[in-house]
């Protein structure tokens, strides 16, 4: 077990940071999980953790509340239960299993940068990461990135765009290559950005550097595509059909976290259901993999039940909560009980937020933003409400961050009447 976590690092099983109940871990699955494995996971969390399961914006799967003694034990079971994992940098694929609509395998692609980072042995900043798009149903246009590898048509001889820095819609592309050269680009992308120095990140070197000198990296192999065309958002809460013609049923996690017991019951049920696998996705979402089409109806309305989001105009998709006091040590509200008041508000007020943002956004986006504190871990991007914890009370922030001056400041008390008041007067906050 190495040390506690350090400011600036990203928490790993093997590197847990410290909160304000105990140890947190996080780690992304390199691909799919049994349903048993995952069972035993979630009673791993129960049992070495306080049994709270979140996942990420991302994809991570986050355990809280373990301690020194119990951290190493959850992470040797994670280990026995066949859980692949990657502990360096993320290198993200799209999570759909039998995607008809991929022109690249990038779970292949995937596992081959994994290999190659890590014999490379390259110093690296742990939040630098690398998003490999097969251009399938469920697009990463979201998720920013230091390298972006997205797939471009057409099917029979795809192209590979590459992009630095950003997400889908503002990151700088340099053109396109053929597949068989994805893996070299990434890591000769990455040994520019470790060469700069231990907390580069490719929009830095872009800024100092120029692209010239990630242009290099492919000497006479880059050409057109200059950059993909730009793509409507997507939503991972729904049913997606898979070529084989199975279903998968993607569940949201309200505000990014659900107890292990009620994880654990929903995977049991998906299993009666003869679901195939399950795998965390982006946008704090679960995925049950395989369903037979007649029985995935009956799987979301167990989900629903369960408390689970499974439409994607729920409001608590577009509320954005950490976990706030008293679970962070940093937190100076309770964000996530206070985004549970403000879902029955929204609901009274007839507010059904919609998840169909203007074309050129890469995200459904979030209107509501509660942090604990000015980190703002939930969500760095600006929300069109942003409330934040601080030692004046909880700060009101219009179309900004976290870290924005507040506009005023409310008694979490009347968190409620604040909020109906700013509803009933700001149309933006209903509308993203």
């Amino acid at each position: 077990m190495k040390e506690p976590h350090r400011r600036g690092d990203c928490p790993g099983l093997s590197a847990p940071m410290p909160t304000g109940v105990g140890l947190l871990v996080r780690f992304l699955p390199a691909e799919q999980v049994s349903l048993d494995a995952f069972v035993g996971f979630c009673e791993a969390a129960r049992r070495h953790g306080n049994g709270t399961i979140e996942i990420s914006a991302r994809g991570s799967l986050q355990v809280r509340g373990l301690t020194p003694h119990s951290a190493p034990l959850f992470a040797t079971t994670v280990a026995e239960l066949g859980i692949a994992i990657h502990d360096g940098i993320p290198v993200i694929a799209g999570p759909l299993v039998n995607d008809a609509d991929v022109l690249v395998d990038t779970t292949h692609v995937a596992a081959e940068v994994r290999e190659a980072i890590a014999n490379a042995r390259l110093v690296l900043f742990p939040k630098v990461s690398v998003v490999l798009d097969g251009d399938g149903a469920l697009h990463l246009d979201a998720l920013s990135a230091d390298i972006r590898l997205r797939a471009v048509g057409p099917a029979q001889q795809p192209r590979i765009c590459v992009g630095l820095g950003g997400d889908g819609a503002s990151t700088t592309w340099l053109g396109s290559i053929a597949p068989k050269d994805a893996v070299g680009a990434v890591l000769g992308f990455l040994t520019i950005i470790a060469g700069c120095g231990p907390t580069a990140r490719a929009a830095e070197v872009l800024r100092t550097d120029g692209v010239g000198v990630f242009r290099s990296v492919f000497a006479g192999r880059i050409g057109p595509p200059w950059a993909p065309s730009g793509r409507m958002p997507v939503e991972t809460v729904g049913l997606h059909v898979a070529c084989d013609g199975t279903i998968t049923v993607g569940i949201g996690l309200a505000f990014g976290y659900a107890h292990a017991d009620t994880l654990e019951e929903i995977v049991r049920i998906a299993a009666i259901h003869r679901a195939q696998a399950v795998r965390p996705a982006p946008d704090r979402a679960l995925l049950l993999i395989g369903v037979a089409e007649p029985k995935a109806v009956h799987l979301r309305a167990a989900a629903e039940r369960l408390g689970f989001v499974v439409y994607a105009d729920d409001p608590r998709r577009r509320i954005a909560a950490c976990p706030g006091a008293p679970a962070c040590a940093s937190g100076l509200i309770p964000a996530r009980a206070l985004a549970s008041a403000l879902t029955p508000i929204l609901e009274s007020m007839g507010v059904r937020l919609s998840c169909a943002p203007a074309a050129a956004s890469p995200s459904p986006g979030v209107a509501v933003h509660i942090s604990g504190c000015l980190k703002g871990c939930a969500h760095p991007m600006p929300a069109a409400l942003t409330l934040v914890g601080t030692p004046r009370g909880c700060g009101v922030i219009h179309h900004g961050t976290a870290h924005a001056t507040p506009d005023h400041y409310v008694d979490p008390a009347d968190f409620g009447a604040e909020i109906s008041r700013i509803l009933a007067n700001a149309d933006e906050v209903a509308h993203g």
